[in-house]
């Protein structure tokens, strides 16, 4: 039986009794060697698999802390802004809870596969015209009048559930790595780790990898132009890389052909990172955030060319060298 993330991590987290859990079978995430990527940069990595969390990615985890708390509360709906995982998470952790979601995603800026499993979780889905910041603003003008609850990362319930990730990681590790490398959008996660680290007494240094080109960059998922928690990362003393979607492109089939990895651009910016020798350490953990197939027009036009072949064995064995 699959235990609920509220309910493994009870004892760190703000919840009691009358907290309803609201799980879809979140954390629990594999902590995957990376022996090929290793061998070839120099440094022993591991990869924290995050897509295979219920919706594909790792905002399940603070989603069931946030829409538990806002059942406990009453609420009546949740809203958040998204550029596409916070709303199919919300959008189904909603739907779990028999609780109405409203999404709002910025206007062509969000992958089609994320709108398309947010519609089909039965969210309102509402295309705002204007970019991620604008969308939040007006997501929490509405939470502000008392009718939905926000739940997006400024929710804190959000982040005590993403900080769970680091519990497991230290547990599967048996000790603490030398680095955390994990992508920067909004920087809730950066966050989200500073908390528990601070929690668990050790001094490992997060390196938050972000766009060299926020608001334009093929990684939609960071693809945010003002962090809302920018004050927060400073705060923790993460390291900030720059990275270019060039490198997030090369990282990303590397990932991908390499280990067997398809995630989503976004998640190959920490590896762009590492690729670059901006992170030290010599043993890394590298937060995959969410899973290719979230955003499968990127794939399409970076993914090798098809090529046609007749149903003849030679054909198909001459095809298959060149």
């Amino acid at each position: 039986m699959t235990i609920a993330l509220i309910d493994r991590f009870r004892a760190v987290l703000p919840v009691s009794e009358a907290t309803p859990v609201i799980s879809l079978g979140e954390g629990s995430t594999p902590l995957l060697s990376a022996p090929r990527l290793s061998e070839r940069l120099g440094v022993e990595i591991w990869l924290k698999w995050e897509a295979s969390n219920p919706t594909g990615s790792y905002k399940d985890r603070g989603m069931t802390m946030a829409v538990s708390k806002a059942a406990e509360d009453g609420a009546e709906a949740v809203i958040c802004a998204s550029t596409g995982n916070t709303a199919a998470s919300a959008a189904a952790y909603a739907a779990r809870a028999g609780i109405p979601a409203v999404v709002l995603t910025p206007e062509g800026a969000v992958a089609g596969a994320k709108v398309s499993q947010t519609r089909m979780l039965g969210a309102k889905v509402l295309e705002v015209r204007g970019d991620f910041d604008e969308a939040l603003a007006a997501a929490q003008e509405l939470s502000h009048r008392g009718t939905h609850v926000l739940v997006n990362s400024i929710n804190p319930y959000r982040r005590e559930g993403q900080k769970t990730a680091v519990y497991e990681i230290v547990e599967e590790l048996g000790t603490a790595p030398d680095a955390f490398v994990i992508p920067y959008g909004g920087g809730g996660n950066t966050s989200a780790y500073a908390i528990a680290i601070g929690e668990l007494g050790i001094s490992t240094p997060i390196y938050s990898v972000e766009a060299e080109h926020r608001p334009t960059t093929l990684a939609s998922a960071i693809r945010i132009g003002d962090p809302v928690h920018a004050a927060s990362v400073q705060a923790a003393g993460a390291n900030i890389v720059t990275v270019s979607d060039d490198e997030i492109v090369a990282a990303w089939l590397e990932l991908a052909t390499t280990e067997g990895l398809f995630c989503e651009p976004s998640s190959a910016a920490g590896l762009a990172a590492i690729r670059r020798g901006a992170v030290q350490g010599e043993r890394v953990v590298l937060t995959i955030t969410g899973h290719g197939l979230k955003d499968t027009e990127a794939a399409d036009r970076y993914a090798p060319p098809l090529a046609q072949v007749d149903a003849d064995p030679d054909a198909i064995a001459a095809a298959a060298r060149a």
